[in-house]
């Protein structure tokens, strides 16, 4: 009895560690070491070989409805094309919206023109997030970069190997830890760093979360997750502040929103800063803000002056699910509960 007991214990223990979806470290940490972690076989991993996601699609309409320039150096502002000077603008990370071109002159708000030549173009990602089911069998992540994977964890790929292309949606079927990193197998025979991979890390919603619908930001990760509930329903690649100007950590409500504003600062200091439309802007910690980015397409990694900077597709998205919030109260004047925290600590 004692043994047929011991002979059933074993194998249903077998049976978990093979159908588990939670990573669990493998005791080869050698930085050759060749053993697979998760214990999934290959014909599992190529059952499912992508998230089973709904992306959102970028729409030509929406992201091209403006036409972004940046301002290489210092100009004056004129109030016609070889007319007179009304202004200037400094030296900076500066965008302005063309809206008339004429005979090398452009138009850039209503009786307001630069030298064209003065003026080049802007970077509009196409990237977007996705919609989430209500759950996964493994955990999500983005490549970050393109990115060869290596045939086993912690050794250099292979020369002929191809290329995971940077944003690609992966499955994290399993990890190990080698030399404090840690390598994700992201399909057979296929391992990549964990700095190579922006992952999805839901978050058990914190107590003092007090809106149906609210947003975490997970600093360390760069990724946004929106929720209802309990539930995550969105989640993408986002590009909070630079060590510099970091974002703080902490729960905010959104508290003003615009579907475009001006955003400046730093006058008169290296780091100025002046951008025009800045499109579907929520602001939630004094004045940074969730909004929409046309001067990028770096997503998953810090960018910004403290804002979380999503794609123009992902800040539309997000703009119109937090407006139909139904939390919003007069006394507060406040909505979606914002909740910015890191999952890691950067070296």
């Amino acid at each position: 009895m004692i043994r047929r007991n011991l002979v059933f214990f074993i194998s249903v223990l077998v049976l978990l560690v093979l159908n588990s979806t939670v990573f669990a470290q493998d005791s080869c940490v050698e930085p050759n070491c060749t053993e697979v972690a998760s214990g999934i076989p290959d014909a599992d991993m190529l059952a499912y070989p992508v998230p089973d996601v709904l992306p959102l699609l970028p729409d030509s309409n929406l992201i091209g409805d403006r036409v972004y320039n940046r301002v290489n150096n210092a100009v004056e502002i004129f109030d016609a094309p070889n007319g007179n000077v009304t202004g200037t603008l400094a030296v900076g990370f500066n965008f302005v919206t063309s809206l008339t071109l004429q005979d090398g002159w452009t138009e850039v708000n209503p009786g307001k023109w630069v030298r064209s030549e003065n003026l080049g173009g802007a970077t509009i990602s196409q990237f977007g997030g996705v919609l989430l089911p209500e759950s996964l069998p493994y955990p999500m992540a983005w490549a970050l970069v393109n990115v060869r994977p290596s045939r086993s964890p912690g050794v250099e790929p292979l020369e002929e190997e191809l290329a995971i292309l940077r944003y690609t949606r992966l499955n994290l079927y399993g990890w190990v830890e080698i030399d404090g990193w840690r390598w994700y197998q992201v399909g057979p025979q296929q391992w990549v760093h964990q700095t190579t991979v922006g992952k999805v890390l839901p978050v058990e919603r914190p107590a003092e979360i007090d809106t149906y619908r609210w947003v975490s930001v997970d600093l360390y990760e760069q990724i946004a997750i929106a929720y209802e509930g309990n539930t995550p329903v969105f989640t993408t690649l986002v590009s909070s502040g630079l060590s510099d100007w970091p974002t703080n950590e902490g729960l905010f409500h959104i508290y003003a929103r615009y579907e475009r504003t001006t955003m400046s600062g730093a006058e008169g200091k290296p780091d100025f800063y002046f951008l025009e439309e800045v499109p579907w802007t929520m602001y939630f910690d004094d004045d940074i803000a969730l909004h929409g980015t046309y001067w990028h397409d770096g997503f998953g990694y810090r960018h910004s002056h403290g804002c979380v900077n999503l794609s123009i597709t992902d800040a539309h998205w997000l703009y119109a699910w937090t407006a139909q919030q139904d939390d919003w109260t007069t006394e507060r004047d406040m909505g979606t509960a914002v909740y910015v925290y890191s999952s890691g600590q950067y070296l």
